[in-house]
């Protein structure tokens, strides 16, 4: 891509998203995430109402009366993008292909944390990591994030979730709030219970949050008669008669058995997850999430 070409797209896609996140996610991102890490402050003497399980148990023999720890909300978060570079997001068959889609998302987060004052940081991966970009703070960061994100070509086309999720428990030393994007389209996994163990040690360090894109396209097959397809990161292909029910019927059980797989893994793992199509906007699932787990909190 020339270079003028390249810095137009970027520019798009910063006026686009940076007027989203003023607008719409700053807020709902803030008060999402904001007080979910806190640091010891102090200890003081016990009041009548205090949490017993704040008790510092040491002080209190030391004075021979109660006293409790005193906490303060961490004032500046660390935010991870585990970001899925394999051949499958050069896909897309209605508004965008994921890998747009996966930009524009990592723009409006970038944005938001920076509204935030809190660093960002980027991982990308395929069945290995291609590059790891450091958490920082600042526009000129958050720019050569989303410059990467439209010109970085993988080496490499196939899906590892278990090695992006492995480097960044290694990587990333502070607890920070990580959102993996991708489309779960796993060709390496030997076992799902690897995903599952990846997954579960990755949000017991870090709040991990699943950014699940999809295609419509992907759910079910049209009835177009015979179809030649080719797997992008595999480079398989398979002639398919989509005109017959039974093929189209066994299509729709893979996908929804596929669908069930996940949502245990997530589930069995903690794992929070936003699903977002190509074809839609991603401001109603964003808001949805930010405002889900602003009541959990």
């Amino acid at each position: 891509m020339e270079t003028s070409e390249l810095l137009k797209k970027v520019r798009r896609i910063e006026i686009k998203t940076r007027g989203l996140s003023n607008q719409i996610f700053s807020g709902e991102y803030h008060s999402a995430f904001k007080g979910r890490g806190m640091t010891f402050s102090e200890v003081r003497q016990y009041q009548p109402g205090d949490d017993i399980r704040l008790i510092d148990w040491n002080v209190t023999a030391r004075f021979n009366e109660p006293f409790v720890k005193v906490f303060e909300e961490e004032r500046e978060l660390t935010v991870m993008l585990v970001v899925d570079v394999s051949a499958s997001k050069d896909f897309g068959t209605l508004k965008q292909f994921k890998k747009d889609l996966v930009t524009e998302l990592c723009a409006v987060l970038s944005f938001s944390a920076i509204q935030n004052n809190d660093k960002i940081g980027i991982i990308f991966f395929s069945d290995r990591i291609e590059k790891f970009i450091p958490p920082k703070k600042g526009k000129s960061h958050i720019l050569r994030i989303i410059r990467e994100l439209i010109e970085f070509t993988p080496q490499h086309s196939r899906t590892s979730i278990s090695e992006g999720l492995q480097y960044l428990t290694s990587a990333i030393k502070k607890r920070s709030i990580a959102f993996v994007i991708s489309d779960f389209f796993d060709n390496t996994a030997s076992t799902e219970s690897g995903f599952d163990t990846a997954l579960r040690i990755a949000n017991k360090k870090h709040d991990v949050v699943a950014m699940r894109i999809y295609d419509e396209r992907e759910a079910t097959l049209p009835n177009v008669g015979l179809m030649r397809l080719r797997d992008a990161e595999t480079q398989e292909t398979r002639w398919v008669d989509t005109s017959s029910d039974s093929t189209r019927e066994e299509y729709r059980r893979w996908w929804l058995q596929r669908e069930q797989q996940l949502q245990g893994s997530f589930a069995r793992s903690g794992v929070d997850v936003v699903k977002i199509a190509t074809g839609e906007s991603y401001i109603t699932p964003l808001r949805t999430f930010f405002k889900a787990r602003e009541q959990k909190r």
